[in-house]
């Protein structure tokens, strides 16, 4: 459970360092995606383009 808690964790990192050139492919604009701005500073929680990418790689994954 820790694993997993700790592998989600560093993807919502690797995605949100990520995200300007995701965006370009539309990653980071599903639903489910929650982006909201406070104080002058956008915040955004990429919780189904995480999950989305973490199938594809577990799919990949699978495959070699």
């Amino acid at each position: 459970m820790f694993r997993w808690f700790l592998v989600i964790f560093l993807a919502l990192i690797v995605l949100s360092a990520a995200l300007p050139w995701l965006e370009k492919l539309g990653i980071g604009k599903l639903p489910g995606d929650i982006r909201f701005r406070l104080f002058g500073r956008t915040f955004l929680f990429p919780f189904a383009s995480t999950v989305l990418l973490s199938i594809v790689v577990f799919l990949v994954a699978r495959l070699f």
